[in-house]
């Protein structure tokens, strides 16, 4: 067995995350406590009791996603589970550098929440769009993104899984796309709810910003490697990170990529570790194969552990 670690980005959050790790496991409670003090309100309260208006802020999401992932993570570290290799999507990219030593929780906590608010004002409010294109091959969605790109900037961002890639750009360019992609064909188009349209071009000052930021943590060599969104590539050195980090927020994220090459080299075993199970769905649809687990309660707790050999 060969397994990899996993941890999903924004848009898996939602009120009543790590509810039960907060109240059950002094180890999954500390991790929150650390991040409270740091970002100087009470996270653990948000996550568990909302508002759902305030943990869907950008700024507010970003951390709050990476503290109960990490926090979901402490228990399965307490019970001997290690993986041999780690990835994250998009935000997650972050929790999964910290989970395999690269990180320290409170710069990690601090970078995110920064990564939240410079992504927030890098585009006005209603000026970005995403919309995730189902059922069209990778060809076609690029070819549609050039012809559309003649009313604005729209591109690729995540190449997802098989027959599922999200585009992101400025609103009108998007929406053209998004006409050109039903006229050419796809099973479905579904604008998405988010006024910030990641990987895409539009992120280059967020991204130039985040780059000074990084450049003022420590960041560490990995103790087992990461795969990365922007190039799909087994990464462990310190002197990597940096740019790649800086990297995924305006370019492409090639998750399907990112799945298929730890298979390649022998993973055979996925665990989801945080809030939701949207990467649990794709890595089935891109390794049929594959065991594939999540983690975000304590019932799919106590499942993964039976699963992975803990009684």
């Amino acid at each position: 067995m060969k397994i990899a670690f996993v941890f999903p980005g924004q848009g898996s959050q939602y009120v009543g995350m790590a509810k039960e790790f907060i109240e059950t496991f002094e180890e999954s409670r500390n991790v929150f406590t650390t991040a409270s003090e740091l970002l100087g309100f009470d996270i653990a309260q948000l996550c568990m009791h909302g508002p759902a208006e305030k943990l869907n802020l950008t700024e507010n999401t970003q951390p709050a996603i990476l503290t109960a992932s990490l926090a979901i993570l402490r228990p399965l570290e307490k019970n001997g589970i290690a993986a041999d290799a780690v990835a994250g999507h998009s935000l997650g990219e972050y929790t999964a550098v910290t989970a395999a030593g690269g990180l320290d929780l409170k710069d990690a906590v601090t970078l995110v929440h920064k990564r939240g608010r410079y992504m927030q004002e890098a585009v006005p409010e209603g000026t970005g769009l995403m919309a995730a294109i189902i059922g069209m091959e990778r060809e076609d969605v690029e070819k549609t993104c050039l012809e559309a790109a003649k009313n604005g900037i729209v591109a690729p961002a995540n190449y997802n899984a098989p027959g599922q890639i999200v585009i992101a750009g400025e609103k009108k360019a998007v929406e053209a796309a998004i006409d050109l992609a039903n006229a050419g064909g796809a099973k479905m188009v579904v604008p998405l709810k988010v006024s910030v349209p990641s990987h895409s071009p539009m992120m280059k000052e967020a991204g130039l910003k985040l780059a000074r930021e990084l450049e003022e943590v420590t960041i560490n060599d990995l103790r087992i490697p990461i795969v990365n969104n922007a190039d799909a590539k087994f990464l462990k050195k310190a002197s990597d990170l940096r740019p790649s980090l800086t990297k995924q927020i305006s370019s492409p994220l090639y998750w399907e990529d990112a799945i298929r090459n730890m298979a390649d080299e022998g993973f055979d075993t996925f665990v989801e570790i945080g809030p939701g199970k949207v990467l649990t769905g794709l890595v089935k649809r891109i390794l049929k194969d594959a065991k594939v687990l999540n983690v975000e309660d304590r019932k799919s707790l106590e499942n993964a552990l039976s699963s992975l050999g803990v009684t």
